[in-house]
């Protein structure tokens, strides 16, 4: 058998790497559209990014960050309860120091126990008027905002080569485990031709 038949496990590999290392080039890359061959060729990112972007803004719109989940979380009675000790320090601070300066005649005749008489019926109304107004808020913000759209345009403006930075340096050893495996790979299917050759 000539010795040169024993390069092609190692010439496989280098295709394998090289075929994995020129698709993930591919998703970036090139950035406009080129013609080759007759043939139009561009990145599937900046080809795809209008059309990524509308998909990923409707799923943070509908699972990750929608004005519905956050009407939710602020009506909900435990949040409430959260911030109803602040709220109540707030009010005893007004009815103890503020009115005093503001209505010092009127803060003469209420005592302890009318102010906390006055308290609880405060925190009282609060627990019921905070709900509806956080609703009523939420719901002016959802006439105001449009996360799909502001989300969609933030994507769809995004600098592609911005994108291929992140991923490269937020994935780069997994780029390159990747990169091994379909050196390996290559590697294999030249082991096997080579056995081919051999049988042949």
């Amino acid at each position: 058998m000539h010795l040169g038949l024993f390069l092609i496990p190692f010439l496989s590999a280098f295709i394998g790497w090289f075929t994995l290392w020129l698709a993930i080039k591919m998703l970036f890359r090139p950035r406009n559209s080129i013609r080759v061959l007759g043939f139009s060729l561009q990145g599937i990112f900046p080809k795809r990014q209008k059309q990524i972007a509308e998909s990923v803004a409707k799923m943070v719109n509908e699972e990750f960050f929608s004005l519905d989940f956050i009407e939710q979380k602020i009506a909900d009675p435990a949040a409430l309860e959260k911030i109803m000790p602040v709220i109540e320090e707030h009010i005893d601070h007004f009815l103890r120091v503020k009115l005093a300066k503001k209505m010092p005649i009127v803060s003469m005749f209420i005592g302890d126990k009318t102010i906390n008489e006055m308290k609880s019926v405060f925190m009282d109304e609060l627990g019921e008027l905070f709900p509806v107004i956080m609703k009523n808020y939420v719901g002016s913000l959802k006439e105001q905002i449009d996360i799909e759209g502001m989300v969609t345009k933030k994507l769809g403006n995004f600098a592609p080569e911005k994108l291929e930075l992140i991923v490269y340096q937020g994935l780069s050893k997994e780029l390159r485990l990747l990169g091994l495996f379909g050196a390996m790979i290559g590697f294999l299917i030249g082991l096997v031709q080579l056995l081919m050759v051999w049988l042949i």
